[in-house]
């Protein structure tokens, strides 16, 4: 068993999990690496650079433990819209015959 999940279904994605607040802890870390490291790198700062490194990778693991869950959450989203345009379908139908 992994460390982070990295499947699941929209039901269990809504769900509060260890990935969300992995994902709270580390975004904050992240931007303020990106921002300060960007800043300091436009001064040609070598420690900006390196915090802007840093919070680049920060970010991207930061995607890869939250986006599963968002895309299942999507999905799921998107399977109730296309169910709820059918029935709308059905009854504009209805109305016009």
């Amino acid at each position: 068993m992994s460390l982070i999940k990295r499947t699941w279904t929209p039901h269990e994605a809504d769900e509060w999990t260890k990935e969300d607040w992995i994902a709270i802890i580390i975004s904050p870390f992240s931007y303020v690496l990106i921002g300060i490291g960007l800043a300091m790198s436009l001064f040609l700062l070598p420690l900006g650079f390196l915090l802007l490194g840093i919070g680049i990778v920060i970010t991207v693991i930061m995607f890869y433990v939250i986006d599963p869950k968002l895309k299942a959450i999507s999905e799921g989203y998107e399977k109730k819209q296309r169910e709820y345009l059918k029935e709308l379908d059905k009854i504009q139908r209805w109305e016009e015959k």
